[in-house]
């Protein structure tokens, strides 16, 4: 296939994959992953919702996909996203000194740190929940619910059955997806927010933990009382790139699971890379 067609092509069936948010493996390669993810997580106390989609291709995974989980703090990158593109339209500016500190170093703190007072700030900067909501629903983002600041958030309880502030595997997928093909931001505002991910300094006993070392790693952490969950993107061997969303809540050692989730999903295409190498050298 032309790769001009295929440039086309992949987000169509992105797009396509991702409002179907599919019960089952998007190809028959990923059933055994998905099979394998099922129960792996089963093997856990608590509740996983996973989805992963493969950016180069559009092939994707999904395990309890299209049932929502709290966000905790990976609602900050839809924050992040509502405020850098308003900085794209030329509305703010990184420079733009909000409760005395800088939006770029509110940013950071947000990001890298997760820093809740700083959420609320940049949340507050850009018209509150609702307007984060309006942002994701304008760009065909569906299955993401915002409507509390952080402080609100933690000032209740009830988090594991919350219906507030909650979002599918799926729909994190998509938004991360979003965000890494540059549909929602200029590439300047992409780059800086993937380089705050990759500085997360909240998540290393999650994704992380498990991989290889070296490997890119570029996420965003929650945690409430009995939610754990990391999502962000892995950069393969070969340079492809994997959206992950893993949200987990009730039982224990969820870090653990959510890096055993990781790897498992790293080894599958990882193999598929040397299955592909191999056949390449066996047809020259």
């Amino acid at each position: 296939m032309h790769r001009p067609l295929l440039s086309r092509l992949v987000p169509c069936l992105v797009a396509s994959l991702l409002l179907a948010t599919p019960a089952t493996a998007s190809s028959p390669e990923l059933i055994g992953l998905q099979s394998a993810l099922g129960a792996l997580v089963s093997a856990h106390p608590g509740e996983y919702g996973i989805a992963a989609l493969d950016l180069r291709d559009g092939s994707a995974v999904a395990v309890n996909g299209d049932i929502p989980y709290p966000m905790a703090s990976t609602v900050k990158l839809a924050i992040a996203g509502a405020y850098l593109a308003e900085v794209d339209r030329g509305l703010r500016s990184l420079d733009q000194v909000v409760a005395g500190q800088s939006a770029a170093n509110l940013l950071e703190r947000m990001i890298v740190r997760s820093d809740n007072r700083a959420a609320d700030q940049l949340l507050t900067t850009v018209g509150g929940p609702v307007s984060v909501q309006q942002w994701l629903s304008s760009n065909g983002i569906t299955g993401i619910r915002v409507d509390r600041t952080i402080a609100q958030l933690l000032r209740e309880h009830g988090h594991l059955a919350d219906s507030k502030d909650v979002a599918t595997p799926n729909a994190m997928v998509a938004l991360l997806y979003k965000l890494n093909t540059g549909m929602l931001l200029k590439p300047q505002s992409r780059a800086l927010l993937l380089g705050l991910m990759s500085r997360c300094a909240t998540g290393t006993r999650r994704i992380r933990s498990l991989l290889p070392a070296g490997t890119l790693v570029e996420d965003k952490t929650g945690t409430l009382d009995g939610v754990t969950n990391d999502v962000g993107f892995i950069t393969m061997p070969d340079g492809r790139r994997l959206a992950i969303a893993v949200f987990a809540r009730g039982g224990r050692d969820r870090q653990l699971g959510i890096a055993e989730v990781a790897r498992a999903i790293y080894d599958r295409f990882a193999d598929a890379e040397r299955n592909a190498l191999t056949l390449f050298l066996k047809l020259r």
